[in-house]
Parts: structure tokens; C-alpha cells; sequence
């Protein structure tokens, strides 16, 4: 669990480092959210895969479902630990620049200057350093839940089963 959690979290700090290296990390294609959800997916479903394997080919529902979620909460902890450095150290700027394209998203739809206000306050609330770490925990929390659940549920096999 902590050393598949381990991978995914340097997996997706490096492709963070590629994205940003290229200049692509503030309006990245659609591709990247592709790529990300391969790499979170694929890991976990090594992880259980791994797990059964050491376990002489059993699996629970529950211990797959375990693993999963261990693996993607590990890697969370180190992504965000990685973001915390990115925006205070790497880049400081960042939500500045982010906000900046936002903005201007928001001009092309026709908003006017006072609900562009309006966002970002309400942006600028959610995104002080304990909040956006809790987000990412827990939304990574929930999404190795989902995989490790589908993932567990099809690669469950117990005792009975072979009998």
C-alpha cells in the first residue's frame, strides 16, 4: 500500500514537473486529465493486484477496497505536500496567473466586472493551503474508492470459490 501510494505520488509529481517544464500547466489540454486518470487508476489496480498475488491469489472485496484507498491516500499526502511547495516556493505566482485566465474566461462569457469580483472572492476563500490540501486528500480519497471498489469487485475471489 505506502510503496504503490509512494509511486503514484512521484508519478504524478513528475508529470506535474513535465507540464509545468513545458509551460503547459495553466491551461493544459484535455488530454491531461486523461493521462492522470490512467496513471491514478493504473497504480491502484497494481497495488490490489500485487496484494492478491502476495495473498496466494484470494481477495476480498473489502481488503481490494482497503488497498485502493490506502494507495490513493498515500499518494495524496505526497501530492499534496509537492503542490504546498509549487505554490509557496517553485512558482508563488501561480494563483495569481490562474486567476488571471479565469478572469478573463469570465469577460468572454460576459460577465460583468461585479460577479467577476464576486468569484473571486469566493475563489480566493477556498484556497488557502488547509483547504486545498483537505480537497485533495479527500477528492483523492474518494476517486480510489470508486476505481478500487470497481477494481475489487472484479478481482475478488475467495476461498469458496475454488472449491
Amino acid at each position: 500500500m505506502v510503496n504503490n501510494g509512494i509511486i503514484l505520488g512521484v508519478a504524478s509529481i513528475l508529470f506535474a514537473l513535465v507540464l509545468y517544464a513545458t509551460g503547459n500547466h495553466l491551461s493544459p489540454h484535455w488530454s491531461v486529465s486523461i493521462i492522470n486518470a490512467i496513471i491514478f487508476i493504473g497504480i491502484i489496480i497494481y497495488g490490489i493486484k500485487q496484494f492478491k498475488e502476495a495473498n496466494d491469489n484470494f481477495l476480498s472485496w473489502g481488503q481490494g477496497v482497503k488497498i485502493g484507498v490506502g494507495v490513493a491516500i498515500v499518494g495524496s499526502l505526497i501530492v499534496v505536500i509537492y503542490n504546498y511547495l509549487f505554490m509557496n516556493f517553485i512558482e508563488p505566482d501561480f494563483m495569481n496567473q490562474m486567476m488571471e485566465i479565469q478572469n478573463q474566461t469570465y469577460l468572454d462569457q460576459g460577465l460583468t466586472e461585479e460577479q467577476i469580483e464576486a468569484a473571486n472572492k469566493m475563489t480566493s476563500s477556498f484556497s488557502t493551503p488547509g483547504i486545498m490540501a483537505a480537497v485533495g486528500i479527500i477528492s483523492y480519497a474518494i476517486g480510489g474508492f470508486i476505481v478500487s471498489a470497481i477494481g475489487a469487485a472484479i478481482m475478488k475471489k475467495s476461498e469458496e470459490e475454488t472449491y
